[in-house]
């Protein structure tokens, strides 16, 4: 039965060709989609799901809020890990780590001079209780001694193979590893985690090394509770039966009673909370461990709606022309009925090609997938492999998205073509009007969600892009081309050598100006402080975004001044620049009047001057507000480490700028020869700050162009049908005087009308989603009504001119060869 099922499939598939190829396309279209997409997703989903009790693991994170901002930090002060495992009840184990930033590490060589590895990712401070919460495996060593004194290591095989590659994992117990100046001796290997997940510590430093190392303990700061910082965490692993309530709040009063709230900080507010693990992969606010990749779930669930709008459109041409050509396969079914087989085998049959169509599809998706893959590989995780033979998920993943797709296409055409009475069929009366009625409403109703759903694609990407366009134009209240932005190695730098390289870039003929500061205005990173302006009627508490920059700071971005006189060199530590946004909350309408008036607790106790007021620049993404921003200059000339130069314009076709790189990479290797030249356009730095939208972007306008080639293949197999049905008519049309142009816009009409109720139905459902998506925009660009207009006309045109194809070439048919051959 199988075999007759298949050599009949096989010759319906041959005797409609072009139909078969259009189904086949469609669905492999959608399922490759389907494919790509479950592959991102549920590499996203599956993070950090191996731990024992991971349901009961817990990040405490610190929240604040200044003047009614809020902020978000992963991090917690110094004296908590201590605090819980001694004051809160209800905790089954404490796990705190810290991680170090970038260390060198020194390894002894045979010669007797060390062999470097210069900064070094991952690498962290931790302890047995550690190695109890999230399970490793251990090739060397045990967990239970590893860290039973200061300036003990542990190691991934990794990190082992790395530095000491021609030994053993046992062999390597008990050598030295230099971090930085920190001498340790390697007392464990373990394996890196197994599957996906953000834990990637490399190395593991004894915590209580940093009781004997100055350096260390001045970061950990373990008696400080009024500081924060990412680098110190701390995991928590609930007691059954225990509330995240009873914890925060036993949390909460610990800090109360080491940290009390002071009547000058109404207002703002500190509080700790807990953040499930299996939330950290997908939390922006707090971040990951090591402020690394976060997905966004909002994101995935999209990426999900994608696939399945694709899928569903493959599946709706499937109907249409199955359900289009069903009275051509009227007789077979007829006779198979009359001979004896039920409706329940006839199902089968229909189901059965069905799957085999389907089946083709699934390997054609496979065998074009790593293509996908690779086309988008600038944005999708790394990690991510289509290996059927070690992801059996996979292989399920595909059975069950085989049998969904087969039953979506061919149920309704199978219920449909087996309905067949065998009398009627045999009389040429296939169906009766209703039911040519009902399928022809039916595949007029599928027509229409086809169009849905690409306009909505093509709104969405029209607005997308224009919204990027908007941002990556928008005057932003400063000069974003033609600056180099260039930061010194904090590790090797010197007030000094900051000068020394300074000079020589000053000396370059193709700099303009050069400024020595911190982070560029418009950046992700930046420091905030509180600050507090008193009138001698009202106290105004407000945290300020700070800048940091000489002299020439705002002359390299091209901040306009409105009041006042720029910075000094002798205003490190009482003067400083304010935005307009800042001057107008503390009640200066003309910036003039804010020139000269003090801010006090700058930086906690500092009163400072405001000499200055700036035109007001966007120092973040158009996603935020323009907040209050104080420029400065830093106190402390160590942390002065980033150059902004500006380049003087360069003619079309030459390699000015170039060879001014190249000149500034020679000069750098003279003053900082261990670390490499690196260096970054400020405008990429804008650009970055759109990298979410412009994959967005990239996705809808992929989508969008995978739908509208899906619904136009489906529209032109409908075109043939139609055309091939109305043969006749179209003949005697022409024979009574009817013209090209009048049979064409016949034969179009009802294809004009659909799209125009696609239209009509799409347009408040687009304005809507639309209009949710420009809400996370505090500066946006408008929803033009052009928008849906270019939206519904394109896809007016472009269905027109694929069933022209058709349409015309029925309509300028010889009538008499028609007429002769019906």
């Amino acid at each position: 039965m199988i075999k007759n099922y298949l050599k009949i499939a096989l010759r319906n598939f041959w005797r409609h060709k072009f139909f078969t190829f259009i189904n086949v396309i469609g669905l492999s279209i959608g399922i490759s989609s389907a494919l790509v997409i479950y592959l991102i997703v549920h590499f996203d989903f599956t993070f950090d799901k191996s731990f024992k009790d991971s349901d009961r693991i817990y990040r405490v994170v610190s929240n604040y809020t200044y003047a009614g901002q809020p902020d978000y930090n992963r991090g917690v002060c110094g004296p908590l890990p201590g605090a819980v495992s001694t004051q809160v009840s209800g905790v089954e184990l404490v796990a705190p780590f810290f991680a170090l930033y970038q260390p060198n590490v020194f390894i002894p060589g045979k010669s007797g001079a060390p062999v470097k590895f210069k900064l070094q990712d991952n690498v962290v401070l931790a302890d047995e209780r550690y190695f109890e919460m999230f399970n490793y495996t251990w090739l060397a060593g045990k967990a239970q001694t590893a860290f039973n004194g200061p300036n003990q290591v542990v190691l991934t095989t990794d990190q082992a193979q790395k530095y000491f590659p021609r030994l053993t994992y046992s062999q390597v117990l008990g050598r030295v590893v230099t971090y930085d100046t920190l001498n340790t001796v390697v007392t464990g290997i373990i394996e890196p985690l197994k599957g996906n997940s953000d834990f990637k510590s490399q190395a593991f430093i004894s915590y209580s090394s940093a009781a004997n190392n100055k350096a260390l303990e001045d970061e950990l700061r373990p008696k400080h509770w009024g500081g924060t910082t990412p680098a110190s965490q701390l995991f928590i692993k609930l007691s059954p039966e225990v509330t995240t309530s009873q914890i925060i709040k036993q949390l909460n009063d610990i800090l109360k009673k080491h940290n009390p709230p002071t009547p000058s900080n109404k207002g703002n507010t500190r509080s700790f909370a807990l953040q499930p693990l299996a939330d950290v992969h997908f939390n922006e606010l707090y971040g990951t461990f090591y402020g690394g990749r976060t997905a966004n779930k909002t994101t995935l669930y999209g990426l999900l709606a994608i696939a399945s709008f694709l899928l569903l459109l493959g599946c709706i041409n499937f109907v249409n022309l199955t359900t289009a050509q069903a009275a051509q396969r009227a007789k077979e079914i007829g006779i198979r009925k009359t001979m004896g087989s039920s409706r329940i085998q006839l199902i089968v049959q229909f189901l059965s090609e069905t799957f085999f169509i389907t089946l083709i599809a699934v390997v054609i998706s496979v065998l074009i997938a790593p293509m996908i893959l690779n086309l988008f590989k600038d944005f999708i995780p790394e990690g991510i492999t289509l290996d059927l033979l070690r992801q059996p998920n996979l292989i399920v993943f595909l059975l069950l998205l085989t049998l969904l797709v087969s039953i979506l296409s061919g149920f309704y055409p199978a219920v449909l073509l087996s309905g067949y009475k065998p009398v009627l069929v045999l009389k040429n009366q296939a169906s009766s009007n209703s039911s040519k009625t009902r399928n022809a409403w039916l595949r007029k109703s599928l027509t229409v969600t086809q169009f849905v759903i690409a306009q909505f694609f093509i709104m969405a990407t029209v607005l997308v892009s224009k919204q990027i366009y908007y941002a990556l134009h928008k005057d932003l209240g400063l000069k974003k081309d033609a600056i180099l932005i260039i930061n010194s190695p904090w590790k090797n730098r010197t007030e000094s050598s900051n000068q020394v390289f300074l000079n020589k870039l000053n000396a370059l003929p193709q700099v303009q100006l050069v400024s020595l500061g911190k982070d560029a205005p418009s950046s992700n990173n930046g420091n905030s402080t509180e600050a507090t302006f008193r009138d001698g009627k009202k106290e105004i508490k407000m945290e300020l975004n700070e800048k940091y920059g000489d002299h020439n700071y705002i002359k390299v971005y091209g901040i306009k001044l409105l009041a006042g006189r720029n910075l000094q060199a002798g205003d490190t530590s009482k003067a400083f620049l304010i935005n307009e946004t800042y001057a107008h909350a503390i009640g200066f309408k003309n910036p003039a009047d804010a020139v000269g008036k003090y801010v006090d607790n700058f930086n906690g106790d500092t009163k400072m001057q405001i000499i200055g007021v700036v035109h007001d620049f966007h120092a973040e993404s158009l996603h935020a507000p323009i907040r209050p921003i104080a420029i400065l200059t830093e106190m402390n000339h160590y942390n002065n480490g980033t150059f902004h130069i500006a380049l003087k314009p360069q003619s079309a076709g030459s390699d000015d700028w170039k060879a001014a790189i190249s000149a500034m990479e020679t000069s750098w290797k003279e003053i900082y020869p261990e670390d490499d030249f690196e260096y970054h356009f400020f405008d990429e730095n804008i650009a970055r700050f759109y990298d979410a939208e412009q994959h967005t972007s990239t996705l809808l306008t992929w989508a969008t162009g995978l739908s509208i080639f899906i619904s136009c293949l489906g529209l032109l197999g409908l075109a043939i049908y139609n055309t091939n049905q109305r043969t006749k008519e179209i003949g005697v049309r022409k024979v009574l005087g009817a013209t090209v142009s009048q049979i064409v816009t016949l034969l179009s009409t009802e294809l004009v009308l659909l799209i125009l109720l696609a239209f009509v139905l799409v347009t408040p459902l687009a304005w809507y989603a639309m209009n949710k998506w420009m809400q996370s925009f505090a500066d946006r660009t408008s929803i033009s009504w052009w928008i849906f207009v270019l939206s519904g006309g394109g896809m007016l045109l472009t269905a027109l001119i694929t069933s022209s194809f058709q349409t015309i070439k029925a309509a300028m048919a010889n009538p008499t060869k028609s007429l002769r051959s019906e």
